[in-house]
């Protein structure tokens, strides 16, 4: 919601609308030029803004029909995490925005664009989601597991379903490698988790992203920083679960607190654990399949999303796994 401190003085009413949980420079436009245009539409107000303060003078009555204006914008913004001038004119002259909307939609981008199932099995991890307080995600590169299921947090988050998003991954080279690599941890971890930032930056304004990270509405950690924590009234995503050794992903699994979801994605053809050691994703299928509340989604090449090369390089794979276990047989 937004706040409002009122003024009062003999001829006219001054009140500051404070624009809570959206970025003001997509609010206010390039260059200001949605608040000209407010200027324009309310010409019988002065308003003025600075960082996310709208100060606005005038009569009390019209005033009211501007603040409700304020507010519908605000939650289309908080929405779509753009505005148009078509939209504003709409919403100031009491019509609906004209922006696309689906009862089928997750979130929206930064751009507007809709965030949404592109496939059965990726339906399925939304219902899975919906249905369940723990969620798997198995599949190949590219079938979009791990977005999804951070638009699906990121909706949450924006409903105030949930109070905080966790967002973790194993660095299974966090050894020698990282070692060698110059800077602090931060410097050393954060290209294991970039794919994650990534995602979040298509979603959420830079500048909104910043703050809630500041704030640690949103944080990103290695899966190491997980242990001791209990985690609630959020929606934890670990991803690259595969690459999870049994003590690790028994020790996540076990940090879910209450009001809180959980989805882990994986990919268990891409197993990046020393030769020879059991990937903590394919035994905690094997022992959890089957209890209630939790949801296990399967997801295939026939899901990938990416360039149409990418179905072509898994299918070759798949195939090349499936001559090699047949010569073994053989």
């Amino acid at each position: 919601m937004h706040k409002r401190i009122e003024f009062y003085t003999k001829d006219v009413i001054e009140k500051h609308i404070v624009l809570e949980d959206i970025d003001p420079v997509t609010f206010y436009g390039v260059n200001n030029s949605h608040l000209q245009m407010l200027r324009s539409l309310y010409p019988k107000l002065r308003i003025m803004a600075r960082d996310n303060i709208i100060r606005v003078l005038g009569d009390e009555e019209e005033m009211c029909v501007f603040e409700a204006s304020i507010e519908r914008m605000r939650r289309h913004v908080l929405k779509f995490n753009v505005i148009s001038d078509e939209d504003i004119h709409d919403i100031a002259n009491g019509q609906q925005a004209n922006a696309e909307a689906s009862k089928d939609v997750v979130t929206y981008s930064i751009s507007g664009k809709p965030i949404k199932s592109r496939s059965a099995n990726q339906q399925c991890l939304i219902d899975a989601y919906n249905d369940n307080d723990m969620v798997f995600a198995v599949g190949p590169a590219g079938t979009g597991k791990t977005y999804l299921s951070i638009a699906l947090a990121v909706k949450a988050l924006k409903e105030k379903a949930v109070k905080k998003i966790i967002l973790s991954r194993p660095a299974v080279e966090a050894g020698e490698k990282l070692g060698f690599l110059p800077g602090d941890m931060k410097d050393k971890i954060d290209p294991y988790l970039q794919p994650l930032y990534d995602a979040l930056e298509d979603m959420i304004p830079q500048a909104r992203l910043q703050d809630m990270m500041e704030k640690r509405i949103i944080q990103i950690a290695p899966l190491a920083f997980m242990r001791g924590r209990t985690l609630s009234d959020a929606v934890v995503i670990l991803d690259e679960a595969q690459n999870t050794s049994t003590a690790q992903i028994r020790m996540f699994l076990t940090r879910m607190g209450w009001n809180t979801k959980m989805i882990i994605t994986g990919d268990l053809t891409q197993v990046d654990l020393p030769k020879g050691q059991k990937s903590g994703l394919r035994e905690a299928l094997e022992v959890l399949r089957g209890i209630d509340g939790i949801g296990i989604v399967n997801l295939t090449g026939k899901d990938i999303v990416r360039h149409k090369l990418v179905t072509s390089i898994v299918k070759a794979y798949e195939r090349m796994e499936k001559r090699e276990i047949n010569e073994q047989v053989g």
